[in-house]
């Protein structure tokens, strides 16, 4: 077990940082989609994929 949550507080913070950038977002779908967007890309990350790789085969 580690002593500390550090990898738990480096992996939460892309996501806060987003937080604060939806809050500008012109509509609910809008904050909703790009949540998604972002939670896709991040989630790619973390299992050591390269996110624009991943999205490409996705969408193909």
């Amino acid at each position: 077990m580690e002593i500390d949550n550090n990898r738990a507080e480096r992996a939460i913070k892309p996501f806060v940082i987003g937080r604060k950038n939806w809050l500008f977002s012109q509509s609910v779908k809008g904050a909703k989609a790009s949540a998604i967007a972002y939670s896709i890309v991040e989630t790619a990350k973390e299992n050591q994929l390269n996110p624009l790789i991943y999205l490409t085969h996705v969408f193909e």
